[in-house]
């Protein structure tokens, strides 16, 4: 009988608040570029919901220890929510989605928009992404001239009449040739998508983990070109994904259920199509929303946002925690 290999064990060295202005921080990701540590999330003082009042706040850090706001931007009209960076010909993006805030939330009118900066310093306004317009963009991953971003499209079956139309979100793949104007590649999920994180293989093959439209998540699998697709259920829902390469492991973060009021931000360890839970992070109330950079192969940062010493719900105030872990093998 062969012995199963032991997880590599992980340690939360600390947990601390790194940014609680009174307003409703959430949706994080966090980039290394050109030797300094960014730190992206929208801020509103209306709460988790649609509002145009919503900013997104970007900050940066040397090391991790002290962090300055250097950028933040809105969209004129619109919500602006979710950002995630991407690294893409020599450019630091964020990426943000949008909704239309004119008195009605059509999944219709979503499009995506863009910033961009070389230095970190100077930032170009906020650009309106071409190929987006009824899609709600989120992560975004590059691989060789292209870069890639997930999107979700939301339409209704009708084949039984109206009255009993039948909602059908699909989670789409985009590609780019220059990060800004955008195309349909394939399908993530047809039926019931959702947020969807996903990263590259060295070979090109695309491994990703969809939130899943009410069920549990998925776990995607498809090589170039990307048209066919392999997808298992993971058995449990993940809020706000995070898919992230740590060495030769998987590292998978979000919102995890323990009860119908009880929401926590949890790490698990992906392996063999199937979720190793390892830690669970300091949250509750509105939370979860990861994101993560590794320092080396032993030693990482993940940020995520969390209402637990805040308002308790969906409302201001909630802030941005940054988690210091760590990680080493166990012999087998």
């Amino acid at each position: 009988m062969t012995k199963q290999k032991q997880l590599p064990e992980l340690t939360v060295e600390s947990v601390r608040k790194i940014y609680d202005d009174g307003n409703h921080n959430a949706f994080t990701d966090m980039q290394a570029f050109q030797g300094r540590i960014y730190l992206t999330f929208r801020s509103s003082p209306s709460g988790h919901d649609v509002s145009p009042d919503s900013t997104i706040v970007v900050l940066r850090s040397e090391n991790g220890d002290k962090w300055e706001k250097i950028h933040e931007f809105n969209v004129a009209g619109r919500d602006a929510r979710d950002p995630h960076f991407l690294i893409f010909k020599d450019s630091l993006f964020i990426y943000s989605g949008t909704w239309l805030c004119n008195g009605e939330v059509d999944l219709k009118d979503h499009v995506g928009f863009a910033v961009w900066t070389k230095d970190g310093e100077l930032w170009n306004d906020p650009v309106e992404l071409e190929g987006t317009y009824g899609y709600f963009i989120w992560r975004a991953a590059a691989y060789g001239k292209k870069a890639y971003l997930c999107t979700r499209l939301r339409k209704r079956a009708c084949s039984l009449g109206e009255e009993n139309s039948v909602a059908i979100q699909k989670t789409l793949l985009m590609e780019s040739e220059d990060g800004l104007k955008w195309k349909k590649t394939s399908c993530f999920e047809e039926k019931s998508g959702n947020e969807t994180a996903f990263i590259f293989e060295d070979d090109g093959a695309l491994v990703a983990i969809v939130r899943d439209n009410g069920g549990n998540s998925l776990l995607c699998k498809a090589k170039p070109p990307y048209q066919d697709w392999s997808r298992e259920n993971l058995n449990r829902f993940i809020g706000g994904p995070m898919l992230a390469k740590w060495g030769t492991r998987y590292l998978v973060g979000g919102r995890k259920k323990l009860s119908p009021e009880n929401h926590k931000t949890v790490l698990s360890w992906l392996v063999d199509g199937r979720l190793e839970d390892i830690a669970e992070l300091p949250s509750g109330g509105d939370n979860s929303y990861p994101g993560f950079i590794a320092l080396n192969d032993e030693r990482g940062l993940l940020s995520y946002y969390s209402s637990h010493e805040g308002s308790g719900d969906k409302t201001a105030p909630c802030s941005i925690y940054l988690a210091e872990l760590t990680t080493h093998p166990v012999d087998a």
